[in-house]
């Protein structure tokens, strides 16, 4: 396509919200308009179903769910007075608990006021707050914010060392809908032991971000700890940001949640619109469906071109590919379908992996996002008339110019700066954009399967744990690992036996290992 006939295009297929300031440009990807209009009745099916997602239809039917992230920035579109009355109350206690925080009115027994925080969660208890504090946290905020959001000692321990000075004016938040993920659970009662250690009394500095009734709220209640905030069961935690799983945290921190709300309520209001050129979240579900066939042939590749929104494509990873990441569509055909997501920023990324998205194997479609306001401020020249926000705008074009010359898709996203409003707004346009591709690949996008099925594996091996423990206490001699496997009922198990017990080993708990490590039939096995 020459250039005018490519101008023509970038403005026949420019999406632009004036409210928001926002662009999303899709003229790079090469569907025509035969493509569009034969997808059109899956889009205006798409439409229907995202607005009776809207009025409370049963999305997840897995679950018997509601799905209803959406009523968290719009509380008059909830199906039920009642919760419209308890999204609007919980946001005004999230308000009021953060300014008691920040203003000294609730404070530790030991200083005036809390200075830090320590957010335990995971997934999405912890990849939308850890995407936010970065992209909009002061340099100096009220309170600084380390997240615990792995099962990692090693982690856990650089945490705890890094506040050691401040723990006894530092803040806990322990997220987890149902108090029993392991990571979360794991990372409280670590964080738990370490208060204790310091004569440090855990329930006056901890806060529980759980589901009414869940394990982790009754140990909230009976301990007394500063506060309880709900996580509703209708919010997964892909899409939770907006909920008190991210509200309560940015609060803390002096992000303007209201802003960030707004910014996503005039997003959602724009995804409403059902005509494919006004709806942006539209947009982005035909160029993704148009890149993969409709069966996620090629990679999403997230480039932001700004330092604070670095953490964007590691959030995208989860909304993306737990959404659409399925064996089975509606009907229960096996169809394996998903989009794989990676990135970091530009232009860190043009002196890594550019060099293959451009020459190497075309299997990806790219997303770069571009930031107009270079700083706050005026910029000093690098070259005479040139600054450093210039270069970095001429990489971002001259990227998408490279990649578009050698047959390789892009989607640009532009934004005026990095602020509530506009953060929010990419959240929910994301948000949306994973419905409208669900609903057009016919997957239940709200579902979760195969992390389940991890959860319940990874279980299953710290009962053979204890298993194997309580064998090797009863033996007087050496045994084998097809000993110890016969011993415990899994003669089918001995590799995860030998790497329970290599892991032991290694960790100093009383596992004794006999003979070459690197040849496991010869190792005999004892308790020291």
């Amino acid at each position: 396509m020459d250039a005018i006939a490519l101008w023509q295009r970038y403005q026949d297929w420019l999406y632009f919200h004036e409210g928001l300031g926002l662009y999303l440009d899709v003229s790079r990807m090469h569907f025509d308009d035969a493509f569009v209009e034969s997808l059109r009745p899956k889009l205006d099916k798409a439409f229907a179903d995202m607005d009776q997602l809207e009025k409370g239809a049963i999305a997840n039917p897995d679950e018997n769910r509601m799905v209803g992230h959406y009523w968290l920035r719009n509380p008059d579109l909830a199906p039920t007075p009642e919760l419209t009355q308890e999204i609007v109350q919980t946001l005004e206690q999230i308000e009021a608990f953060a300014e008691k925080i920040q203003t000294g009115a609730i404070h530790p027994p030991r200083a005036s006021r809390f200075t830090d925080i320590i957010s335990i969660g995971i997934g999405g208890s912890a990849l939308g707050p850890e995407f936010v504090a970065e992209a909009l946290a002061a340099d100096f905020p009220p309170l600084k914010i380390h997240f615990i959001d792995n099962t990692d000692p090693a982690g856990i321990d650089r945490i705890l060392n890094q506040l050691r000075n401040n723990l006894a004016s530092t803040l806990v938040l322990v997220i987890s809908k149902s108090g029993g993920t392991p990571e979360p659970r794991n990372g409280m009662i670590e964080v738990k032991k370490a208060y204790a250690g310091n004569n440090l009394d855990f329930a006056q500095y901890a806060v529980a971000i759980t589901s009414p009734g869940s394990n982790l709220d009754k140990v909230a209640q009976s301990e007394g700890w500063l506060a309880r905030f709900p996580m509703y069961d209708w919010v997964g935690g892909r899409t939770s940001e907006m909920s008190t799983v991210g509200l309560v945290p940015a609060a803390l921190q002096g992000i303007d949640i209201r802003a960030m709300l707004e910014g996503a309520k005039e997003m959602d209001d724009a995804t409403r619109i059902p005509d494919i050129k006004k709806n942006p979240a539209a947009l982005l579900a035909l160029s993704w469906y148009h890149a993969g066939k409709g069966k996620g042939e090629k990679d999403m590749v997230v480039l932001p071109y700004k330092d604070s929104l670095a953490l964007f494509s590691r959030y995208l990873q989860q909304l993306v590919m737990e959404s659409l990441g399925k064996e089975k569509d509606l009907d229960g055909n096996v169809v394996h379908q998903g989009i794989a997501v990676y990135g970091n920023k530009g232009s860190t990324d043009q002196h890594a992996y550019v060099q293959q998205l451009r020459d190497g194997v075309p299997n990806f479609f790219a997303t770069l996002i571009e930031v107009l306001e270079d700083r706050h401020g005026q910029s000093p020249e690098i070259d005479p008339g040139v600054t450093s926000g210039d270069y970095l705008s001429g990489f971002l074009q001259g990227t998408r110019k490279a990649l578009y010359e050698n047959h390789r898709d892009s989607i640009t996203i532009t934004i005026p700066q990095v602020n509530a409003r506009t953060v929010g707004a990419l959240i929910a346009l994301y948000d949306r954009a994973v419905g409208f591709y669900g609903n057009l690949v016919n997957i239940n996008a709200y579902h979760q399967p195969g992390v389940e099925a991890g959860k319940k594996a990874a279980a299953a091996i710290l009962d053979l744990q204890t298993k194997v423990v309580a064998v090797l206490q009863t033996e007087k001699t050496p045994l084998s690992l097809e000993e110890i496997a016969e011993k415990v009922g899994a003669a089918e198990e001995v590799e995860a036996i030998y790497k329970i017990l290599r892991h032991l080993h290694a960790n100093q708990r009383g596992v004794v290992l006999q003979g070459n490590l690197g040849q496991p039939e010869s190792l005999k096995v004892s308790l020291s």
